[in-house]
């Protein structure tokens, strides 16, 4: 156990200013300090094992958000890349009763390229009823789509692995948990469940909430859209009981059903593992995608103005296309970012792999700023080997 301030953990040499910059980022962090878990591979061999904070350990679950969607669209494109699934074969295909209010040509890629207009419910959802993934995409996908499917994008925040869990499961017969326990979590030690067990409660550290002060409340109230506005329905704002987003994590039901789109919970070294046998050979396992996979889901589908988030944005095949996001990695980046500072990906150009948790959520929640530092020193020593 640690003050903010001190950073733990091992870097290979060549990667010392990964750490100093790790270590920039507790020393500046201010009240409470920093509690963050930060891991990395190059080419399939940790270089960077770092963690800092009261209570936090390399082996701490924290809640990941969105980042988990990163893992529920890597099931997905193991299964299209064993001929189970097509991308661009209509969703209705696998699921007859989606073909209503103008879904029938939605494309499984479009679905993962957040451009069905299904962001939410009208009149949103119970927290017991938005942890059940099955219960989302029945009522989803008898629902009217809020634009014109395959017309515009737009970030389906808390619903979207819902919806392409729903297609997994008609045509495999299992969940995207099930799916990623037994390809990716069991045989490749991957520290990330969908669903945590009771055994591993006592790793779990609960989520805390942005440091607020009277500026940054008035400015978080300005920033609201009314709660029937697509920005409202896409956050569930349109229920009268919904939770801030970084208490999700802490809800038990949350934990216990393990929603992909935002309830799965993982450490830095479960997320960085993830990554790093996606694209590359670690501890002798052949990559689980082909360069051909990676490539296809690494390419962008949608970019330009987000209808829900209301700013530029560009989405790859169900992951974000992280290449955007920061410039300094190379083009074909993808992983997924977490409203709670999480930031996580594969960049196969470099034969990188990353991953970034906090336990406390930046103000406002985003990928947190230090992220952009981190990555660059990361790269740059890459580089040096290369």
């Amino acid at each position: 156990m640690t003050d903010g301030n001190v950073v733990n953990g091992t870097v290979e040499a060549g990667f010392d200013s990964v750490r100093e910059e790790f270590a920039a980022a507790a020393a500046s962090e201010g009240v409470g300090g920093l509690s963050a878990q930060l891991v990395a591979y190059h080419h399939g061999r940790p270089v960077v094992d770092l963690w800092c904070g009261p209570e936090v350990t390399g082996d701490s679950l924290l809640g990941i958000y969105s980042a988990g969607k990163g893992a529920a669209h890597l099931v997905v494109a193991t299964l299209v890349q064993d001929g189970v699934l097509d991308l661009d074969q209509r969703v209705c295909h696998y699921w007859p009763e989606f073909a209503v209010h103008g879904k029938d040509d939605l494309s499984l890629r479009e679905l993962m390229s957040h451009r069905s207009g299904l962001v939410g419910a009208d009149g949103g959802f119970t927290v017991a009823q938005l942890a059940d993934d099955h219960v989302v995409a029945q009522r989803l996908g008898a629902q009217r789509p809020y634009w014109r499917p395959g017309s515009t994008f737009g970030y389906h925040a808390l619903v979207i692995a819902a919806l392409t869990g729903e297609v997994v499961r008609r045509a495999t017969g299992k969940t995207i948990g099930e799916h990623f326990t037994e390809r990716i979590r069991v045989p490749h030690g991957v520290d990330l469940y969908f669903g945590l067990p009771e055994d591993k409660e006592h790793l779990f550290l609960s989520a805390e909430p942005p440091v607020q002060t009277p500026e940054r409340l008035a400015a978080a109230t300005a920033a609201l859209t009314p709660p029937n506005s697509i920005n409202g329905i896409a956050f569930n704002r349109n229920h009268p009981d919904n939770p801030p987003v970084w208490q999700l994590p802490n809800i038990a039901v949350v934990r216990r059903m393990g929603p992909a789109s935002f309830g799965a919970v993982a450490s830095a070294r479960g997320l960085a593992r993830m990554y790093a046998v996606a694209i590359g050979a670690v501890c002798g396992a052949a990559p689980l995608l082909t360069p051909d996979t990676a490539a296809t889901f690494g390419q962008i589908q949608s970019t330009g103005h987000d209808m829900v988030l209301r700013q530029h944005k560009s989405f790859a095949v169900g992951f974000h296309a992280t290449s955007e996001v920061y410039p300094v990695l190379a083009q074909g980046a993808f992983g997924h970012s977490g409203a709670g500072g999480q930031q996580a990906f594969a960049d196969p150009r470099n034969g990188l792999a990353y991953a970034y948790s906090r336990r406390r959520t930046p103000h406002p929640a985003a990928p947190a700023p230090e992220n952009d530092r981190i990555i660059a020193r990361l790269v740059q020593s890459a580089q040096r080997f290369d």
